[in-house]
């Protein structure tokens, strides 16, 4: 297999500064998603913090350790990177009184010969479009998550509820964070997108699907979905990174991956 790589940000019609960062490492197959929060401009910081070191480090660990390490040696690699990421912006908002209460959602993929590892903290989120059938495979850690995984409001009152953006777990907030890590099957013509609430907050499920539809130039299909969301308001910052899976044979399919904590 190969794969072909995208990403995107746009600080949205409504901010003017952009909290919003993405990192790619091609030839380390990764992928790195952060949409910070904070004062001032702490959460900018914490993004970029976060998406720089972990490329970094998990990008010069993936390159080296190549094709001979395991899954669960990848997924451990991701925990030992995240954990770093959030001490370091941590220890940056404690040090520093105008960067204090920072922190940043992440999404992180790591493109494997016919799966994918994804781990992610917060309501950014990661998709898989398969035969024209989109699959949200990521579950935000968010209230309005868990309003609705307790039965108080439906996915449809969710969409109009005052309790967005409020997220249970963030890197950098707290001196511990626990990644939440998936493995996903990949098969040729699969894509893979990565985005902020700045996009899944402004147009549905549906809207994402049919402009991921539209053409098969990635630029043009970042564009195109940076564009929907401005035209809806634009209320957020906007990130999305895409992954297109091309060549090699369809794998045995396979579901939520057993280390999910």
């Amino acid at each position: 297999m190969s794969f072909e790589f995208f990403c995107l940000t746009d600080p949205g019609r409504a901010r003017d500064n952009n909290e919003d960062s993405v990192a790619v490492d091609e030839q380390a197959a990764l992928a790195v998603l952060a949409d910070g929060m904070g004062g001032y401009n702490a959460g900018e910081i914490a993004s970029g913090m976060a998406t720089a070191f972990i490329k970094s480090e998990l990008g010069r660990w993936l390159t080296e350790a190549s094709a001979s390490a395991s899954d669960t040696d990848v997924r451990r690699a991701m925990d030992i990177c995240v954990e770093n990421a959030n001490r370091a912006i941590y220890n940056a908002a404690n040090s520093n009184p105008q960067y204090a209460g920072m922190g940043t959602t992440l999404v992180v993929a790591v493109v494997r010969e016919g799966r994918l590892l994804v781990g992610h903290i917060g309501d950014s989120r990661a998709y898989r479009l398969r035969s024209g059938k989109l699959s949200q495979i990521t579950k935000d850690h968010s209230l309005l998550q868990e309003q609705i995984d307790a039965g108080l409001i439906t996915p449809e009152q969710a969409a109009y509820s005052s309790n967005k953006n409020l997220v249970t777990r963030a890197v950098g907030v707290e001196d511990t964070v626990l990644l939440e890590t998936h493995l996903h099957d990949l098969q040729p013509g699969d894509l893979i997108l990565m985005c902020s609430d700045g996009l899944s907050d402004m147009i549905d499920d549906a809207e994402i699907a049919a402009v991921l539809q539209s053409t098969n130039d990635l630029p043009a299909v970042g564009a195109a979905l940076v564009a929907a969301a401005n035209a809806a308001g634009g209320r957020d910052n906007i990130a999305v990174i895409l992954v297109r899976v091309q060549g090699g044979n369809a794998s045995a399919a396979r579901s939520w991956w057993p280390f999910r904590r």
